[in-house]
């Protein structure tokens, strides 16, 4: 679910189905995105569809727009994909002006559907590479504004919208390149969560979907712990962006694993295998006190050999 609540916040999640949760009207839309290979001169149709949950108990009015599509930098995190920017206009969100819409609002009552009808017609010159944009599907409450200048009586709006996301190639002179920079598995680690960090740079003209995958195994017996090697995880990369991935995986017990994240994009493949031990703190620091003492054992069994042969 790709829930973009501005105002208030931005969520998202993986779902293909866009809603908010409301008792009054339950906004839907659907698909979360779609992937798309342009040629220039030629026209796209498709449809996006808003719907009103069953059990809600309002009509759902709403307005759509035409918005751009990106990613902001969280500066708190590895990750370039902090949160969606539907604003921000770049030269990979050209297709915003060649989108005309089939409507642009409309009621839905509860347990209903309105299909948006939209066109795509793609320039001669359009650039190839790249072009992403979102269909903004914004939720009418109702409030109209106080007069703002009362400052005792400005009303305060929560604007909620949902977005469809449109993400396309260009068919043309397209460059796939990429950098898998970080293959990352931990040799050590003291709880029995398993972590594989990557990061993953777009060099290229065209998004790309990057595949990840890992395969988790005990050293004795070969009991595989994880495994999504049949069917990786997929990221979508954007051009002139990068990303962190993290897979993780469970471990039953403490103990010495076999490790292996794969990762593949534009026919690049980054393999790292590993010999991973899970050991607690408690245990690593009993294990420290027991070679503490084995240590101080073995000198002094030295020292008192040595005393012997002197006194010999």
């Amino acid at each position: 679910i790709l829930i973009l609540a501005l105002s208030i916040g931005v969520v998202f999640d993986s779902e293909n189905v866009l809603a908010e949760n409301n008792p009054g009207a339950s906004m839907f839309v659907t698909p979360m995105t779609q992937e798309l290979l342009l040629v220039p001169g030629e026209t796209y149709e498709g449809i996006i569809t808003v719907s009103n949950a069953a059990n809600a108990q309002d009509n759902l009015n709403y307005r759509v727009e035409i918005g751009s599509y990106g990613w902001t930098k969280d500066k708190d995190k590895l990750d370039d994909y902090g949160g969606v920017d539907v604003s921000t206009r770049t030269s990979h969100n050209l297709i915003m002006d060649w989108i005309t819409l089939g409507r642009t609002s409309g009621t839905v009552e509860p347990n209903a559907i309105n299909k948006i009808p939209f066109t795509i017609n793609v320039p001669e010159n359009a650039p190839a590479g790249a072009q992403t944009a979102t269909i903004l599907v914004i939720k009418d409450n109702g409030n109209a504004p106080k007069d703002s200048n009362d400052s005792d009586n400005i009303a305060i709006q929560n604007v909620y919208q949902l977005a469809s996301a449109i993400i396309a190639n260009v068919a043309g002179e397209t460059i796939e390149k990429a950098a898998i920079t970080t293959n990352s598995i931990p040799a050590i680690i003291m709880k029995n969560d398993l972590e594989a960090n990557s990061m993953v740079r777009n060099e290229g003209n065209v998004y790309a979907n990057a595949e990840y995958s890992f395969l988790v195994t005990s050293v004795f017996g070969e009991e595989e712990i994880c495994n999504n090697e049949d069917k990786p995880d997929t990221k979508i990369i954007l051009p002139d962006t990068e990303r962190f991935n993290v897979q993780s995986c469970t471990l039953p017990a403490i103990g010495l694993y076999k490790a292996k994240q794969v990762i593949k994009i534009f026919g690049e493949t980054s393999i790292n295998e590993r010999l991973v031990l899970m050991c607690p703190l408690w245990l690593m620091f009993i294990v420290i006190f027991i070679i503490i003492l084995l240590v101080i054992w073995i000198i002094t069994r030295i020292k008192i050999s040595k005393k012997q042969k002197q006194s010999d």
